[in-house]
């Protein structure tokens, strides 16, 4: 070992002169500067043998350059090295050097890592051993993810950067009068078997499609007997594990939220779910627009076909609407203008739109120009504000003021400034000041990047999944997650 840091002190050494800031933690806080000086003072009265003249940011480089396990391996020369390794600012670096994203790793491992329900207040940075989260995190079994989905499912394995793959949700698999329980079997084992793994080696993450939106007892049930099967079905699998949340809260948490309001542009409507502390606030209301991306479809078809525009398939003109669509920050200005645009579906088809572009969106906010009798996303999203503003649920009341999109069609340039927009000129100030809206942190699947920040955590499966043993345990009370 002595020799290994020599070689690396004498890599060091000729460029510690010009060491930049980019080899520092950045975004430096009170509570590392102060751990940093304990850690200096307890270096000054022990001793590191030979290494004693070697100042400290020297011997933070040399970690740094051996690397997490090398490091991990001079805890046991003596208590100074071990004191030395211990600190959070390097290990901090060596997560930041991670494939995941800093900011996601911190913001799970400081909101998430106690599992559901999760606490108001997050876990402190001087709370945590980076340390033992690294190592945490390097053992975490992984786990395959889910995603219900209301239009089509996205399936992958949690150490992937994406789903792997796609099929229909479980909701309209196979053959739909079949008996639930049958339905999740045949859709779980055809996910498996397309994975290639077995269903009794690996936790599952299920992200539940939005459904039974009410506060009623029959919505309650339904939403109890719908969790019941996916629980009892995967469990029948020999699943040792699983964890099911509904998708609003994991694309939440993947905008890095626990809290918020979160519109889901979804397959058949929208819905605009408030939800605090990852839990669905049922009883404050969820707003429901009967306009999803199956609508905008149809209204972008409606006009190609008026405008006497041919195609082929209705995927030309989802691939239209996914490629040359946006939302107008100004619908009348943007009448005015020249907003021709063409796409190559394939190699020999081009297609040229013009105010159909921005018209297909729009109906998000005008539904009657669909023919659809309902109220405009920011109404709905403002009567949510509106009903949160009033249940008091919280002293904060700022928590409501940050809205998620999440969805496919969600994606439409221009969709997130424009309700930001409407949601500023239909509320009154004291309730506006500060909305923000987020689009889609993680494009189409951000539910499925949510169950992948939940599985990649230290503390799963534990702190998120039921075991069947604690399933049978829990079955005769509800589950809320």
């Amino acid at each position: 070992m002595n020799s290994l840091i020599r070689k690396v002190w004498g890599s060091v050494t000729n460029r510690s002169g010009s060491s930049s800031g980019s080899d520092r933690i950045s975004n430096p806080n009170p509570t590392l500067e102060y751990d940093r000086f304990l850690q200096m003072m307890y270096i000054q009265t022990s001793s590191t043998g030979e290494f004693d003249r070697i100042p400290i940011d020297i011997l933070m480089q040399i970690l740094r350059i051996l690397g997490p396990r090398e490091s991990a391996r001079l805890r046991a020369v003596c208590k100074s090295w071990k004191f030395l390794v211990s600190d959070n600012r390097l290990w901090i670096y060596f997560l930041q050097n991670q494939p995941e994203q800093w900011d996601s790793i911190f913001f799970s491992e400081t909101h998430l890592r106690s599992g559901f329900p999760l606490q108001a207040f997050p876990t402190q940075m001087h709370d945590l051993s980076y340390m033992h989260i690294y190592g945490q995190r390097v053992e975490v079994p992984g786990a395959l993810i889910i995603d219900g989905g209301s239009g089509y499912c996205k399936y992958g394995w949690s150490k992937y950067n994406s789903p792997s793959g796609r099929s229909a949700t479980f909701l309209e698999f196979g053959n739909i009068e079949s008996p639930m329980p049958s339905r999740l079997r045949h859709f779980f084992s055809t996910i498996c078997n397309r994975m290639q793994v077995r269903t009794s080696t690996q936790p599952i993450v299920v992200s539940i499609p939005l459904c039974h939106y009410d506060d009623t007892e029959s919505a309650r049930g339904s939403r109890k007997q719908l969790k019941d099967a996916i629980y009892s079905t995967l469990f029948d699998m020999n699943v040792p594990a699983v964890c099911a949340i509904n998708q609003a809260t994991l694309a939440l948490f993947a905008a890095r939220r626990i809290s918020g309001i979160v519109v889901n542009v979804g397959f058949h409507q929208t819905s605009v779910v408030p939800i605090l502390y990852g839990k669905v606030m049922h009883k404050v209301g969820v707003e429901v627009v009967g306009m999803g991306a199956l609508k905008l479809t149809g209204f972008l078809k409606d006009r190609m076909q008026q405008n006497n525009i041919a195609f082929d398939s209705l995927y030309t003109v989802r691939t239209l609407k996914e490629n040359l669509c946006y939302v107008a920050l100004d619908y009348e200005a943007e009448l005015a203008k020249n907003t021709q645009a063409s796409f190559a579906v394939s190699s020999n088809s081009w297609f040229t739109l013009s105010k159909e572009r921005f018209q297909t969106g729009e109906i998000l906010f005008q539904p009657r120009m669909a023919g659809v009798q309902a109220m405009g996303l920011h109404q709905a999203v403002a009567l949510c504000m509106d009903h949160c503003h009033d249940a008091e649920l919280t002293g904060d009341d700022n928590w409501y003021r940050t809205v998620v999109l999440a969805g496919g069609s969600a994606c439409l340039p221009g969709l997130a400034a424009r309700l930001e927009k409407e949601l500023y000129g239909l509320l009154p100030k004291p309730m506006c000041s500060g909305i923000r809206v987020i689009p889609p942190p993680n494009g189409t699947d951000s539910a499925w990047f949510g169950a992948k920040l939940v599985s990649s955590l230290s503390t799963f499966p534990t702190s998120w999944c039921i075991t069947k043993k604690q399933y049978r345990g829990l079955s005769k009370r509800k589950l809320t997650w």
